[in-house]
């Protein structure tokens, strides 16, 4: 328990700390900004080695698609996987709930940072634009777009659908899709205990080229990245 406490203590302490010293930042250019995003992924992966003794593997980084554009569609089972990501790809560019962006200090970097929300509760012009947006930041951005297709934090053995808007923004920016699948759910779950001595495995899947039908694409990656975690667990 102390262990556990000890770890929420310095995590937050030092993503507090990272986020008050950059402030500055955002007024300067946005590849500095994005040097602290990436801060916060290591600092993540200290506080679960030396608190929670976790282990992370990384799989697949063979798979990584390289001097092209892509997207990454992810699994989402914590809070591990949008700091750690920042240190595995060139900062990616986040679709997220337009409610995170409405935090003080956070809200503001992830505007600096270029991040596309969303508003799930209400159809909005700004709703209606999201593949505009999506299809702006690939143009002029060699950072890839993330976007985590279950819609929200899940529960490592919780089965949800894919959103439909995985496929639709597939089809319509027509580059790779680098599916990654991720178990961290079983240490840092979005509710309940902290989980130490366990391992966190990312595994990176091999890219899936634009050309599928779009309710096939979601199928597949859906399949493709329940298979993965059903093997690491």
């Amino acid at each position: 328990m102390i262990r556990k406490l000890l770890f929420l203590f310095f995590f937050f302490l030092g993503i507090s700390l990272i986020s008050i010293i950059f402030l500055p930042s955002l007024m300067m250019p946005t590849k500095i900004v994005l040097f602290g995003g990436k801060m916060m992924g290591r600092w993540a992966a200290v506080c679960l080695r030396i608190f929670l003794q976790t282990k992370i593997i990384v799989k697949g980084k063979e798979n990584i698609i390289k001097n092209e554009k892509f997207f990454i569609a992810c699994s989402h089972q914590s809070m591990f996987e949008t700091f750690y990501l920042q240190t595995i790809f060139n900062s990616p560019i986040f679709i997220l709930k337009y409610e995170l962006m409405k935090i003080p200090i956070f809200g503001w970097y992830l505007k600096k940072i270029e991040s596309i929300s969303i508003n799930r509760n209400k159809i909005s012009k700004d709703n209606l634009g999201l593949i505009d947006k999506i299809k702006n930041s690939v143009r002029n951005s060699e950072r890839p777009i993330i976007i985590f297709p279950q819609g929200t934090r899940v529960l490592p053995n919780e089965i949800v659908p894919f959103k439909k808007g995985v496929g639709r923004i597939y089809d319509e920016i027509k580059i790779k899709c680098q599916p990654v699948a991720i178990n961290s759910g079983h240490v840092w779950p979005k509710n309940g205990k902290l989980n130490s001595k366990k391992t966190i495995t990312i595994s990176i899947l091999p890219a899936v080229k634009p050309g599928m039908r779009s309710v096939d694409f979601t199928n597949y990656i859906e399949s493709k990245i329940y298979n993965e975690l059903d093997i690491m667990n």
